[in-house]
């Protein structure tokens, strides 16, 4: 939740007028990180105060297989709620296993994407993304940042320029896909 990529992110959003509701679990595997995700947007949907009528789903690495994960039940189940999902640093695949793929769950998406990876990227190898990204039957964006690591790190760029380029590039997607809705 208060890593800084997602603090800056939903900072941006928040200045432009995006309600962003960032959180955090402490477990570390996957079924328990879908679990809480699951919680918080059945939260969402029943919070009295304030009516929302949709919502991005969004996570960076793990976070991001965990939203796509909610994402897919959602598009099974014809769910309007979720309108698109954002995903930071989407581990296609683990360091030095490209041939073990974690594309089942995107591939079954139904709604636009949009990846943010680094180009150099050791957990999601830029052909790899774009042979997935060419098999989805929705809308999917990937935009990369160029020579940045798993963490977005770029050597000679300040992490304030990089979060730059990721924060306006995420923004103009929420937009041109709702303008599209």
């Amino acid at each position: 939740m208060n890593f800084p990529h997602l603090v800056s992110l939903a900072s941006y959003l928040a200045t432009h007028g995006i309600f962003c509701l960032r959180f955090t679990c402490k477990g570390l595997n996957l079924v328990y990180r879908t679990k809480a995700y699951r919680a918080v947007l059945a939260f969402l949907k029943s919070h009295e105060e304030h009516k929302i009528s949709s919502v991005f789903l969004a996570g960076r690495s793990m976070g991001s297989r965990a939203a796509a994960s909610v994402m897919r039940e959602a598009c099974e189940n014809d769910n309007e709620f979720i309108q698109g999902l954002i995903c930071l640093s989407y581990p296609l695949h683990p360091a030095n296993s490209k041939a073990k793929l974690r594309d089942e769950d995107i591939l079954s998406l139904t709604k636009p994407v949009l990846f943010v990876s680094g180009s150099s990227d050791e957990m999601c190898d830029q052909t790899l993304l774009k042979n997935v990204v060419s098999k989805m039957k929705v809308p999917a964006q990937i935009h990369w940042i160029k020579n940045a690591n798993h963490g977005m790190a770029v050597k000679g760029e300040t992490m304030e320029d990089v979060m730059t380029e990721i924060n306006t590039h995420v923004f103009s997607w929420i937009q041109k896909t709702v303008d599209n809705l």
